[in-house]
């Protein structure tokens, strides 16, 4: 039987720690990794190296950011009482992309997860409440996943903030229950967001 080297192996195993990849596929990555020009294999070791060390959560709204604040939280011309509370950055990132929401964010950074140990103080829930007790928001819009977590979690934080001045809404249900923000498609999204209930 044929051994691989220690350095291959090493970087299957690497490869193989990343969600959603077997170890076929680690394998298939190593050796795809073995066969392309050095330099490009070294574009993606930088890559990750400058991820690692440049990128970090906005002091604000948790969006990911090379600088203290985001460039979404920066920018003077969104509307500054609107607040889109998301689970994930790539929950953000699907929701820009469908091009209707000119608002704020927050990201919580996860969702309450008894079953999985995750509690309301292990995400931004503190910070959120913070932002509206000191900002002038008008509407606070829930777009959390339409799962029972994500259900739970809009919830609690409506809880939280049921004694503000602020309307709160969530997403229409045109996006399935169980599913996940970041893979609906553009036009879904648009039409939940213009759609959106009171809470």
């Amino acid at each position: 039987m044929t051994q691989i080297t220690q350095s291959v192996s090493r970087l299957i195993d690497q490869f193989a720690k990343l969600p959603g990849i077997g170890r076929k596929s680690a394998e298939r990555l190593a050796y795809h990794i073995l066969r392309v020009p050095e330099n490009e294999a070294l574009q993606l070791a930088d890559s990750i190296r400058d991820v690692k060390q440049n990128v970090r959560y906005c002091e604000r709204c948790y969006n990911l950011s090379e600088e203290d604040t985001c460039p979404i939280c920066q920018d003077t011309q969104r509307d500054q009482t609107l607040m889109c509370i998301v689970e994930q950055p790539r929950d953000l990132i699907a929701l820009e992309e469908s091009g209707m929401f000119r608002g704020l964010y927050h990201v919580l950074l996860g969702r309450i997860a008894p079953l999985e140990g995750v509690g309301p103080d292990q995400l931004t829930i503190e910070p959120l409440v913070d932002r509206v007790r000191n900002g002038e928001f008008r509407e606070i819009i829930m777009a959390t996943n339409p799962t029972t977590e994500g259900d739970g979690t809009s919830l609690h934080i409506s809880n939280l903030l049921a004694d503000f001045p602020v309307k709160l809404t969530r997403l229409a249900r045109g996006i399935t229950t169980g599913s996940v923000l970041e893979f609906t498609n553009k036009e879904i999204l648009a039409d939940a967001l213009s759609g959106r209930q009171s809470l």
